[in-house]
């Protein structure tokens, strides 16, 4: 089995990991000895861990997580699961796209435009 965790570290940052031995890996995390990040930032809490048939799919759920905001990995911690599709939409706010760039296409250039050795 493996594991995907999340630590809360004193400064309040979240560490998302992946293992095979999750009693081993917080020992390590615990005792300043698993890696620099978490070493200058005990006490740590574990605040999440799922449990996984492989390495692969633990390690590629850390990578999934590590690209959340703050608080897409909060509600996974509090088991608002319900929430995690809302949270994975980007917020562009009162962005009018439309206006923000050129799509009439006018100010398209090639690579070789770009480059000017055209």
């Amino acid at each position: 089995m493996s594991w995907t965790y999340i630590l809360l570290c004193s400064d309040g940052a979240l560490y998302v990991g992946s293992t095979k031995n999750l009693d081993d890996r917080m020992f390590q995390h615990f005792t300043g000895v698993a890696d620099a990040f978490t070493r200058t930032r005990r006490p740590l809490t574990l605040v999440f861990a799922a449990e996984f048939d492989n390495i692969g799919e633990a390690y590629a759920f850390e990578r999934r997580v590590k690209g959340w905001r703050r608080e897409k990995k909060f509600a996974l911690i509090e088991s608002r699961f319900e929430d995690l599709p809302a949270l994975a939409r980007k917020k562009w706010g009162d962005l009018d796209v439309e206006s923000s760039f050129d799509v009439s296409g006018n100010d398209v250039k090639s690579p070789e435009q770009r480059s000017g050795s055209v």
